[in-house]
């Protein structure tokens, strides 16, 4: 039987879901498992999963593999014609990434080509639900306005066949490189597979997959190993990967496996980073690496690490840690710091700008939490707003780009008062910014509330009496996840704050950058209020355009 034969008796090309490649065995699953034909009935059929299983006669060749990815790609393609349009919702963004449809995550192969911007991100796009990722893709010039594109990379083959993970991109003369983790699932106990795996294009739009450039895992690493990035180290290249290393004793820890590799498709393996944190997490994912002055800075988002905060008790984390790396490509890392303190932020990717700049988008998100107010809208979550990294005082400084001034309308000047009878403005929109300067309370609590109609709002609380700025989204609309964050303030002085909205999103900027708390606040459409509280008189003049 040929493999014409094998698609004929399991209904035709548009019933083929998924190929799975095990050892000599093709296991197709199905769409509509009742048009096999006699021919296909014979050959073992595990019902909960739809899928036939054939062993030929002789293996198949890689054009055959290929083949197979082209129906399937093919297939999903004419699915996505359904789902391609962004749907009404008084939540979208205006000026933020989202997905038209279906649950976006992480951001992907964030770089500068030909002139452009590109940036990719995990999406699946037929329903708001963790399956099958793709990457979509947008394009830019400015840092601001983002073309769709068509969709780069899809599930469609033997090693990626339950989603095109993570990864990221290099630009050379010649082509954009996609580097990404495929993703395969065996069985009905969803055994895992990963590899590392290659895409390319020289248009920027239209990729060809080259399969796995590593297709086995480092000594004592589990399948969980994904997300790689890629660095240049003097003449050649590095790749970390988020690992989980499994010790002789059993135990789970987060570490970096790093490759090398002269050409970006012969890899070698290097070492596991990591073990000077010793235990710091049970895995680690999406790393990043760069210079910033004098300083090699890592990123990576620990999961398992201990809660910094009696209100932060969920397993995913985010932060960066200083790095150095030797001539024999050993990367060392200490001074774990986190990098945004809010309630939804992971994932990130940066990227240097043509003018030297460093840029950072992350997943306004959590693997964990997709009940949000959107879902009846038929999306979730979105990516950040893009910001400049700098390295000053040891410390990692994020503020938004500049170039979403572009986005303000005609500025407003106000004061808010607790004593004047003004504490109250209205600013007539859910997408703005703000700028102000809080003084520190000398004893109890000096609370700015913003998107507020009085029932829904969220508060940024200035609370002397613990010595912490508080984030609260206790009155927003539920979502799943936690309703306070904490960010300590021993020092007790003023606090500089830039507040970037766009109707159901927030990303507070505390002194220059100096610290960040980014969250998802779902309100009303008329909760446009600002309100300065405090038993006390307080008064700040404050600033803030319209964004969009």
């Amino acid at each position: 039987m040929t493999l014409t034969d094998i698609l004929a008796a399991c209904g035709g090309s548009n019933n083929l879901l998924r190929a799975l490649r095990v050892e000599q065995q093709v296991i197709l699953e199905l769409k509509d498992p009742e048009l096999r034909s006699d021919l296909a009935r014979v050959l073992p059929f595990h019902s909960n999963l739809n899928q036939v299983s054939w062993t030929p006669e002789s293996p198949l060749s890689n054009a055959d593999w290929d083949r197979l990815g082209r129906i399937i790609e093919q297939n999903q393609r004419q699915q996505l014609v359904n789902v391609s349009e962004a749907t009404e919702s008084q939540h979208r963004p205006l000026w933020h990434i989202a997905p038209p449809q279906g649950l976006l995550n992480d951001p992907n192969g964030f770089t500068y080509h030909n002139g452009e911007y590109h940036l990719f991100y995990q999406l699946y796009p037929f329903d708001c639900v963790h399956k099958d990722k793709y990457w979509a893709h947008v394009t830019s010039t400015d840092l601001i306005n983002w073309q769709n594109q068509p969709m780069a990379l899809f599930p469609s083959d033997w090693f990626d066949s339950h989603g095109v993970f993570s990864g990221h991109a290099v630009s050379t003369e010649e082509e954009l490189m996609l580097f990404y983790t495929g993703n395969v699932r065996i069985g009905e106990q969803r055994d895992r597979i990963t590899t590392q795996c290659l895409a390319t294009s020289t248009d920027g739009i239209h990729f060809t997959k080259h399969g796995p450039v590593i297709d086995s895992l480092p000594p004592s690493v589990t399948p969980h190993c994904r997300d790689p990035k890629l660095v240049k180290n003097g003449d050649h290249w590095l790749m970390l990967l988020g690992a989980q290393q499994e010790t002789n004793d059993g135990q789970l820890l987060g570490r970096l496996a790093v490759y090398r590799s002269n050409d970006l498709r012969q890899w070698e393996f290097v070492s596991l980073a990591g073990n000077e944190l010793n235990d710091f997490g049970y895995m680690w994912e999406c790393p990043d690496l760069f210079e910033l002055g004098d300083q090699l800075i890592a990123i990576i988002c620990p999961q398992g690490i201990e809660a910094d905060s009696e209100h932060h008790n969920i397993p995913h984390h985010n932060g960066y840690l200083q790095a150095t790396l030797d001539d024999n490509d050993q990367l060392n890392l200490s001074g774990f710091q986190t990098l945004d303190y809010g309630f939804d932020f992971y994932a990130p990717q940066s990227t240097e700008a043509p003018d030297g700049r460093r840029l950072m988008v992350g997943w306004m998100g959590l693997p964990d939490e997709i009940d949000q107010p959107s879902v009846k809208d038929q999306w979730v979550h979105q990516l950040t707003c893009l910001r400049e990294l700098t390295w000053q005082n040891g410390k990692l400084y994020q503020q938004p780009v500049r170039e979403v001034q572009q986005l303000r309308g005609e500025m407003q000047r106000f004061e808010l008062s607790t004593s004047k009878g003004n504490s109250h403005v209205d600013l007539g929109s859910k997408s703005f910014e703000l700028q102000t300067t809080l003084p520190w309370p000398t004893k109890g609590q000096t609370t700015l509330r913003v998107m507020d109609n009085g029932s829904e709002y969220c508060d940024i609380i200035l609370d002397a009496d613990k010595q912490m700025i508080q984030l609260d989204r206790t009155h927003a609309q539920p979502t799943d996840g936690e309703t306070i964050r904490e960010l300590p303030w021993v020092e007790q002085r003023d606090v500089e704050v830039q507040l970037l909205a766009d109707n159901s999103s927030l990303e507070l900027f505390i002194n220059q950058g100096e610290y960040v708390m980014t969250a998802r606040v779902f309100t009303a459409e008329d909760a446009t209020g600002v309100r300065l509280i405090n038993d006390e008189p307080v008064s700040v003049d404050a600033k803030a355009w319209l964004l969009g």
